[in-house]
């Protein structure tokens, strides 16, 4: 018999069929709404329904007992009966897909199984990339002879943020969607990414999903461990950085 707290095979390629087929809808909208002089909201707006009825389509296989929780979708709270709950962000980082020449915004599909984020996908569609836990990303090293690198909020960066980098005389490095920050830590490009200030599940449970999969630790800041499918979907803050167990970043 099959463990059902552990994701299946078909549940990691879910999550990168989910991504991909909103990544692909994302693009060529993109394209065309930005050829047609359409900007600022009614794009992001528009890239928001499209990317959500385009995951929609392909979740339709799912079964019943598998509980949804998406930005872009009405929440009535069935989830909260299901110990399999797909947590889905159509489009992450609507102001960046707004924005002509910004690759930082992302879609997200992840399986919380229990409460924990085990299966999932990132795509960062205009970077023609995909992160997920179908296969891992691996990690290289990261050269020491230059500061540390922590990944922050475009907009909002915390002040926890500006404290630790003042403390390891590190570098902020400000970026659009939570997808596109995990994942520039999973590439090497950033060996932390700290956020506070409050984020939806949706936010992080996919680039969570791949960043521990690939080798990352991730948490509240605290420490204590992020938990998904809770009545109020939104989350304090997030942690990602070295595994102070395993691999490092830095």
């Amino acid at each position: 018999m099959p463990d059902h707290a552990s994701p299946t095979d078909a549940d990691h390629d879910m999550a990168v069929a989910i991504a991909t087929a909103a990544a692909k809808v994302l693009v060529e909208l993109r394209r065309q709404l930005m050829d047609d002089g359409v900007t600022g909201s009614a794009l992001g707006d528009a890239g928001d329904a499209r990317a959500q009825q385009a995951i929609a389509e392909v979740m339709r296989v799912l079964p019943a007992t598998d509980g949804v929780l998406s930005e872009e979708a009405a929440d009535d709270h069935a989830r909260l009966g299901a110990d399999r709950v797909w947590i889905i962000d159509p489009l992450d980082g609507t102001r960046e897909f707004t924005e002509l020449g910004r690759t930082d915004w992302a879609v997200h599909a992840a399986l919380a199984i229990n409460g924990v984020a085990m299966a999932g996908a990132v795509a960062l569609p205009a970077l023609g990339e995909m992160y997920s836990t179908s296969q891992p990303p691996q990690l290289g090293d990261v050269p020491t002879d230059r500061p540390i690198r922590i990944v922050v909020s475009r907009t909002r960066p915390p002040a926890e943020a500006t404290a630790v980098a003042a403390a390891l005389d590190a570098e902020l490095v400000p970026m659009g969607s939570a997808g596109a920050k995990a994942m520039a830590v999973v590439r090497g490009e950033a060996e932390v990414y700290l956020h506070a200030g409050g984020q939806y599940e949706w936010d992080s449970c996919a680039p969570v999903a791949v960043a521990l999969a690939a080798g990352l630790h991730a948490s509240r800041i605290d420490g204590t461990p992020l938990r998904y499918n809770q009545p109020e979907a939104w989350m304090p803050d997030l942690a990602d950085l070295p595994n102070r167990t395993g691999r490092h970043r830095c």
